[in-house]
């Protein structure tokens, strides 16, 4: 037998072989617009069972389990859970999907490690530092693979654009932009009364008690309670994918500043404005939100731009451009799209088309790792840094001074104040979680 026919029929058998197995159990915590976009793009490239739903929202929970049973193979419909200590009980899931808002990342993570599940969690892992050192702690105790939902590492053009950084296109890089800029209005977030379908006590889990208003439900990012502004939102994205462009770690220091504006008036306590500075060894990456005014570039109004010796390089979520400095042939390429090979990404509610592709690929790479016991390209570690990277910037924000960052103690150096704030408090009964008690 020739090689090429040796690795013909071993390609085969290997085919075989995976078509032979049952297919991945899967569970979902957070039955929202994203939670239903991540697992809906599995489904499409991987013989997988959606088994079980967890959300405190029971309308949420029942739209998404009608879904599920409509895209899945089995036309079956998951058990539903409200609450996810109970779903996890079942220990019977391969993989589950964190998408929970931002503050109720934890403590389920850390649960579905301990369950014996591989994870997808979404980013910002945390709202926390000591939450996100505690979750890299328990997927490396119980040795799971996990992906942080920081997708621009699977976006196809986005894999091109590394590329060519990677290829000395640019030469030396010496100074790296990131942005956000987009429209937004005060959230009035006035009380209401709490839907029957929805147990609000426990949607508030571990954050201070506020008081009902569907605002805060649906657009919970506008309030530091839940999450990490803008930054962390938007920011994390731009961050991360310059880190893995570059290859850079942790930044030696964070200093930033900003605030509330503009957008005045309603409940909403994010920085509408902010610019931080993440200080790398001979390279700053300076981030800028703004949410109001104009983009500066309107064909970049979330991006990144690298500024190289022998060229530039514009890189966002629709596109990226080279533009060489020697007046050489540039190169741009638009944002891949997958619509005729997966049609019902035309029709699904909310779905961000673009993304879509991307989504499917940090799912195959997440599958390919369950399968290796490998790390992810946005394993859990790189969550941990880029999360930490932006809530650090919101830290020195509020304190008004730039902070030190001791990679190997996991602190900030010199600071007991700034310490003090990398664990927020936790509403009783939930207990906070540790990375020496995982």
């Amino acid at each position: 037998m020739n090689r090429r026919v040796f690795l013909e029929s071993g390609i085969a058998a290997l085919a075989l072989s995976a078509a032979d197995l049952p297919p991945k159990r899967v569970g979902l915590i957070g039955c929202g617009w994203y939670g239903k976009s991540d697992i809906f793009r599995l489904v499409q490239v991987a013989p997988v069972e959606i088994v079980s739903l967890c959300d405190v929202d029971k309308q949420m929970l029942a739209e998404c389990a009608e879904w599920a049973a409509a895209r899945q193979a089995s036309k079956k419909k998951p058990r539903l859970f409200t609450d996810y200590r109970e779903m996890l009980k079942e220990r019977d899931l391969d993989l589950v999907e964190i998408a929970t808002p931002d503050h109720w990342h934890a403590l389920p993570m850390i649960e579905a490690a301990k369950a014996g599940a591989d994870l997808y969690v979404q980013k910002p892992i945390s709202v926390d530092i000591v939450e996100a050192q505690a979750m890299l702690a328990a997927a490396r105790k119980y040795r799971r693979v996990v992906q942080v939902g920081m997708q621009r590492r699977s976006t196809p053009h986005l894999i091109e654009a590394r590329n060519l950084v990677q290829e000395g296109k640019l030469g030396t890089v010496g100074h790296v932009e990131i942005y956000s800029y987009g429209q937004a209005r005060p959230t009035l977030a006035p009380p209401a009364p709490v839907p029957e379908t929805l147990d609000w006590d426990f949607w508030i889990g571990p954050a201070p008690m506020v008081p009902y208003s569907p605002e805060i439900q649906h657009n919970w990012r506008a309030f530091m309670e839940f999450g990490n502004g803008t930054i962390g939102d938007m920011g994390i994205h731009m961050l991360d994918m310059v880190r893995w462009f570059l290859g850079l770690g942790w930044p030696k220091r964070v200093s930033s500043f900003g605030g509330l504006r503009i957008l005045k008036g309603g409940k909403n306590d994010i920085a509408d404005t902010q610019t931080a500075m993440f200080e790398f060894d001979n390279l700053d990456v300076v981030w800028q939100h703004r949410r109001f005014g104009p983009s500066v570039d309107a064909n970049y109004p979330w991006g990144a731009t690298l500024y190289g010796e022998k060229g530039t390089l514009k890189a966002g979520v629709m596109s990226y451009d080279f533009i060489p400095a020697d007046r050489g042939q540039a190169i741009h390429k638009d944002v891949t799209y997958e619509l005729d090979q997966y049609p019902e990404d035309r029709t699904e509610p909310r779905l961000e088309k673009h993304v879509a592709p991307a989504i499917r690929g940090h799912m195959r790479d997440l599958l390919a790792n369950m399968a290796s016991r490998g790390r992810p390209v946005a394993d859990i570690e790189e969550g941990y840094i880029s999360t930490s990277c932006c809530i650090l910037a919101n830290l020195s924000m509020q304190l008004g001074r730039t902070l030190a960052w001791d990679a190997k103690a996991g602190t900030v150096a010199g600071d007991e104040e700034a310490n003090r704030l990398l664990r927020r408090p936790y509403r009783k009964p939930w207990i906070h979680p540790e990375a020496g008690t995982v």
